[in-house]
């Protein structure tokens, strides 16, 4: 696709449309003021496309019901299936192939709600667009707009595309989820200097922005992929999507699961033959501790325990798009979150005052009544244009965040702008204009007209020649003057967008002219406001600090203003601003970004800098952010968080998790969900591996030792029972281990960044694997089987309790089992998984196709109460580890 519409169309040359007058703009485009002609427009629709972008990482639903697939021990549960199918075991062929099924339609299905869920959140209304073609303005689609249209824009309007501005009339625009920038931007139509920065082009409108004051006509200079907008949401393509830590760790030991398996079976059946066993029973073995090395049901309860925590997740405003992401959450070591929108309200408050001679916070006003304030507060209704609607017990405001701040204040101490501009009428107004940098509304009431004034300070204190202080007028001296310049000075260090307020009385009834509203003034005070934290953001912090968690804070906003929030927020530490950020090293940033907490006026590829180099310190690292601007770096964090009311699409699509409520609170209760999680699938999956471990030793000890110790078989197990013991007893135990409560100390211990899989925790498996194998041999030993049915029977039934028990030792790692809340999922299943093993025995047809024989109830009281001894050693290993650890705090 041509990019250009100038004459040189083939040309590769970059043009600083920003730098160029009006009439060399209208040249290059091939356009004029009138607009183009509806013919010309459809030719541009033909070479350069409809105005839209394109999809940023949607995925057909096919598409992603085969990436459920991807995972290696996907691939090995698939090897297996194709060994059963030789074998010709087809009970374990189509359980096996159950499992996987049912792992994939549920990753499946939650995906697919997930992405439904987004599209909803989506704007249902097409936006437009007023395009002015052949001198005629008409409302058209955003998609029919085309590379060198003249576009009318006014007050509420989305920018639809790219556009060098041609006329201004007062036109402001919000940039935010552009460039971060909070304040909206005062646009001309002048030219300005080359060099000049994207987010200080202030001649230039960018798609996706708004309009919140004033009007004026623009040309459009790019649309579609071709914006600013549409270059970001490619550069967003480009970034790869990684696999969670929890992918790449299942991936990684399910590879090594496989290497053993492959190792023991060929070790095994070398050691049978050489010990003269017979060939076909060495390869059933062989066979059997394969099935016994691969936790068959591990992937399917993994996507099981993710489906509930997603739920449990959406109930506190956390919609979860891909179901890894619900674990990867609770390890989150780096929260880098942007500022606007996120960490604040995405609107100006009144913070600060100064009148009278007295400093106020908005919290300090309280019942003031001087006369001072009661002016200010005149000032702030009277000399605005914002709107105020009063809906029953609901005001509404709208209008520039600014001057809704003004108001807002206002009516907080009982001043309404409806009631006083009754008595008030407009005779002159004089506009608002960056040169300027004031504005005056010149109102009359009963034949005395005020003129009411507000600007930047220093250009009121230049217009003021006295001072409305201690209930009078005086005169403003020098000194006076220096005083007020102070106070203002330490508002804008503060980070505050300060201005001054004045009045005058004009005795004239004659025309007024500017000089006569905005001169000779009387100084009543001074207004510092800001882009507010929301009010649950302090506490979130907070508990993020208490968790380990650190905060960063990445804005396109300015230092001064970032580091104001900051300190409100509770966030401190070092600081640094984009141009300062470009001209560090990878070397030099590497080493010092673990100490800067704030990065302000970033572009979207330092952003995505900054998100690389943490991670590769090996940080797990989460970023919110609602602009297009952070939607590259939502793609490459580790968890990337959208906004879902106030985020852009191209955010929403990339992320991994949309907050519904945009509140960062939401983040932090995600985060202990997450936690949660964590901790439970480290339960279930060590339970599962730990129950595994202990089927290869009797399958080995067997085979090994059995037969010279008078067994009538070296058989322990056929791979049916080992296939029912790890699928149906193990898998919905561990299921029901997903809800376990979150431990006492969830969010109050530093993110775990440790291996899943840890020396002393393959240390705990093997002891209780040791410990299993001794119960069975001891079961064994004083049932003395006589045949090799019975001794199956004996090993296969004593393999189920003894598991059962050992997933009470699991619930918790911390707290012996008295101190928890009950788990009645978990008591119910083990009760079934009891139920279920006694009706094996006990019914003769389903005897025969899991190859036992019925026990007595003494045998079955037998291998009860020893089974039961593994709980009773795990109780006391806890109740003794949490002693050793009191004694250590105390000390």
């Amino acid at each position: 696709m041509k990019k250009k519409v100038f004459e040189a169309k083939d040309s590769e040359e970059v043009i600083e449309w920003h730098a160029l007058d009006n009439k060399k703009t209208l040249e290059l485009l091939n356009t004029n003021r009138k607009g183009l002609s509806n013919e010309e427009a459809s030719k541009r629709i033909e070479l350069y496309g409809k105005n839209e972008l394109k999809g940023t990482d949607k995925v057909k639903p096919w598409l992603m019901f085969l990436q459920q697939f991807n995972s290696f021990f996907i691939y090995l549960l698939l090897i297996a299936i194709l060994i059963s199918a030789f074998l010709g075991h087809w009970i374990d062929f189509f359980v096996i192939l159950a499992i996987i099924l049912l792992n994939s339609f549920i990753g499946f299905f939650q995906n697919y709600r997930a992405e439904k869920a987004i599209e909803n959140l989506k704007k249902s209304l097409v936006p437009k667009a007023r395009v002015l073609r052949n001198n005629i303005i008409y409302e058209i689609s955003a998609s029919g707009v085309v590379p060198g249209d003249i576009i009318h824009l006014q007050e509420g309007d989305r920018v639809v595309a790219d556009i060098r501005v041609i006329e201004s009339r007062e036109l402001r625009v919000n940039e935010a989820v552009l460039t971060g920038e909070s304040l909206p931007i005062s646009k001309i139509a002048n030219e300005i200097k080359e060099e000049t920065v994207l987010a200080e082009r202030i001649n230039m409108v960018y798609s996706g922005t708004s309009v919140v004051q004033g009007s004026g006509y623009g040309v459009v200079i790019a649309t579609g992929m071709n914006t600013e907008f549409g270059k970001i949401a490619s550069m967003v393509q480009e970034v790869k999507r990684e696999k969670t830590p929890l992918q790449e760790k299942l991936d990684s030991f399910a590879k090594k699961i496989g290497i053993v398996a492959i190792i023991l079976c060929l070790l095994i059946a070398v050691l049978g033959i050489s010990l003269g066993m017979d060939k076909l029973q060495m390869f059933f073995t062989a066979v059997s501790i394969a099935v016994a090395a691969v936790p068959e049901g591990l992937p399917a309860v993994i996507t099981i325990c993710l489906a509930i925590a997603v739920k449990r997740m959406y109930k506190v405003n956390c919609l979860i798009r891909k179901l890894p992401a619900a674990e990867t959450l609770g390890r989150v070591t780096v929260i880098c979150s942007d500022k606007t929108g996120t960490m604040t309200k995405e609107e100006m408050n009144i913070t600060d005052l100064f009148f009278n001679n007295k400093k106020f916070n908005e919290k300090q006003l309280g019942e003031e009544k001087s006369k001072e304030f009661e002016m200010l507060m005149k000032i702030n209704c009277l000399c605005n244009n914002a709107k105020m609607n009063e809906l029953y017990n609901r005001v509404e405001f709208m209008g520039d965040p600014t001057e809704q701040a003004l108001l807002k204040i206002a009516y907080g101490s009982g001043f309404t702008k409806n009631e006083l501009k009754k008595d008030n009428v407009i005779v002159k107004e004089f506009v608002f204009t960056s040169s300027r940098k004031m504005m005056s509304i010149v109102r009359e009431n009963k034949n005395q007209r005020i003129s009411y004034v507000k600007g930047a300070p220093e250009i009121i204190l230049e217009r003021c020649t006295h001072e409305m202080i201690n209930n009078g007028i005086v005169e403003l001296s020098k000194k006076r003057r220096q005083e007020v310049q102070e106070v203002y000075e330490d508002f804008s260090n503060k980070g505050l967008r300060v201005l001054g307020f004045a009045f005058k009385e004009l005795k004239s009834k004659k025309d007024i002219t500017e000089k006569d509203a905005e001169s000779d003034l009387v100084f009543v005070g001074i207004q510092g406001m800001i882009d507010p934290p929301r009010e649950e953001v302090v506490g979130a912090i907070k508990a993020c600090q208490e968790a380990g968690i650190k905060i960063k804070m990445i804005t396109g906003d300015s230092l001064i203003t970032a580091k104001a929030v900051c300190a409100k927020i509770g966030l401190f530490g070092k600081a640094i601003n984009g141009k300062d950020l470009e001209q560090m090293s990878e070397e030099e940033l590497s080493q010092k970004i673990g100490d800067i907490v704030i990065f302000a006026r970033t572009t979207p590829e330092q952003k995505l800098r900054i998100v690389a180099l943490l991670k590769d310190k090996e940080e797990v690292v989460a970023v919110t952010g609602d602009g297009v601007n952070d939607a590259p770096a939502l793609k490459k964090a580790d968890i990337g968080v959208a906004m879902g009311v106030r985020g852009t699409d191209v955010s929403r699509d990339v992320s991994d998790i949309v907050l519904t409520d945009d509140n960062f609170a939401s983040i932090v209760k995600a985060v202990g969900e997450g936690r949660r999680v964590f901790d439970n699938i480290k339960k279930f999956s060590f339970y599962l591996l730990s129950s595994n471990l202990a089927e290869i030793f009797i399958i080995l000890f067997a085979l090994l030792f059995g037969l010279k110790l008078g067994w009538p078989t070296a058989l322990a197990l056929i791979p049916i029972q080992i296939l029912w013991i790890n699928l149906i007893t193990d898998g919905m135990v561990a299921i029901s281990l997903s809800f376990e409560h979150a431990e006492p100390d969830v969010m109050q211990r530093k993110p775990e960044k440790a291996q899943f899989f840890t020396k002393g925790i393959v240390g705990l498996w093997f002891c209780l694997a040791v410990l299993i194998t001794l119960g069975i041999l001891a079961c064994v030993a004083i049932i003395k089987p006589i045949d090799a049915i019975k001794l199956q029977t004996i090993i296969f039934t004593a393999m189920v309790f003894f598991e059962n028990f050992n997933a009470l030792n699991f619930r918790s790692f911390k707290q012996p089992l008295y101190k928890l809340k009950a788990n009645w999922s978990l008591y119910g299943l083990l009760i079934v998984a009891f139920i279920l093993q006694i009706l094996i025995l006990a019914i003769e047809p389903i005897q025969k196709i899991f190859g036992v024989t019925s026990l007595s109830l003494k045998e079955i009281g037998i291998i009860f109460g020893i089974s039961l001894l593994l709980l009773v050693i795990g109780e006391i290993f806890t109740i003794a580890q949490n002693k050793i650890l009191e004694k250590k705090k105390n000390h």
